[in-house]
């Protein structure tokens, strides 16, 4: 047997007062009748007084008390089988990690602040299949889908920007290994007609050639694709940072001039519109990542995974019922005989 709340169980602690106190009571009460009646003057006034109904009374109170005390500790006993199931949609998150994400018009940087509100979004997460793909020039199953959230969290720990080979941006890429990851999804069989959603955060920046021909091959797939841009229209440079974190100058182009980098919304935008899904943004606060969060929401859920474990019983509703059945006979039972015609009735 173990306990809801064992901490209820000092409670207990109050019957022996509350006997103690009554006990008490009684026995200064009878010191008072003693100075004002003789015993024999007593027993007339008090007529058919029945001690034995008092102390059933006062019994079955105590014990009623004690019962919804336990009651309340909640014990369980014995076990069950409880089956749990997890409902979700199968999420895919593209994070772009080419070198203006680390522009700083986003405190700390783009990356950063993404990364915190993909954190964010996955502590609201609940039954979600999520999956996380890492692209620049090229891209990378980062975390295949996975209920493990913790996991995930672990993959997008570690993405940074000096992990991939190129620099540029290739939504075409990223794209291309979302349809793979889908695809690997449902030939094993996981395809439990969850709704697919591919989630780019970018900066909207694109190097690459066009990505109609990856975009399609999603659209073929069922798979809804959503954008989050990240950065200012104004924009802000690349810092360069060394090994010991100190700033050693800004990104410059070919011909020297510092690269200022801006949010390109209307790449995004585009993506988007074509994908059935939403453009949303991320700047100081978190309100794009929230209004994709409630999108999610209502969306088709499917069955991911159903498991049965055992578990303690809850006893505390068989003792909650017999412990108000003692208080109540405690507060009915009746402490006087009933007298007809000059008899007592037994």
């Amino acid at each position: 047997m173990i306990w809801q709340a064992s901490i209820y169980l000092w409670l207990l602690l109050i019957i022996p007062l509350l006997v103690g106190a009554s006990w008490w009571y009684n026995k200064k009460l009878e010191n008072k009748r003693e100075n004002f009646f003789g015993a024999e003057l007593f027993e007339r006034l008090r007529k058919g007084f029945w001690p034995r109904g008092r102390r059933i009374r006062m019994i079955s109170l105590y014990i009623g008390i004690a019962l919804l005390i336990i009651a309340a500790a909640g014990p369980k006993i014995g076990t069950e089988v409880r089956e749990v199931k997890r409902q979700g949609v199968d999420l895919l998150i593209g994070l772009d990690l080419s070198d203006s994400m680390n522009a700083e018009d986003v405190k700390p940087s783009r990356l950063e602040k993404a990364k915190y509100e993909i954190s964010r979004l996955v502590d609201r997460l609940n039954g979600d299949r999520v999956g996380l793909v890492v692209f620049t020039g090229e891209a990378y199953l980062q975390a295949p889908m996975t209920l493990d959230y913790s996991a995930l969290r672990l993959f997008l720990n570690i993405a940074e920007t000096d992990q991939m080979p190129s620099s540029s941006t290739n939504f075409s890429a990223a794209m291309g290994t979302a349809a793979e990851a889908f695809k690997s999804t449902d030939e094993e069989g996981q395809n439990v007609q969850a709704a697919k959603v591919f989630l780019i955060i970018s900066d909207g920046e694109n190097h690459g050639e066009s990505f109609d021909e990856e975009l399609n091959q999603l659209l073929e797939q069922n798979v809804s694709v959503y954008t989050l841009g990240i950065g200012t229209t104004a924009g802000g440079t690349i810092p360069l940072y060394d090994d010991s974190g100190s700033l050693m100058g800004y990104k410059r182009d070919q011909q020297g001039e510092v690269i200022t980098t801006k949010l390109e919304s209307s790449v995004l935008r585009s993506i988007a519109d074509k994908a059935n899904g939403d453009y949303y943004e991320i700047r100081s606060g978190g309100s794009g990542i929230d209004s994709f969060l409630g999108r999610l929401d209502e969306l088709q859920q499917g069955e991911f995974s159903s498991q049965e474990y055992a578990d303690f019983k809850n006893q505390y509703q068989w003792l909650t019922a017999i412990g108000l059945l003692f208080v109540f006979v405690g507060m009915m039972f009746p402490e006087f005989k009933v007298y007809e015609s000059g008899k007592v009735v037994e």
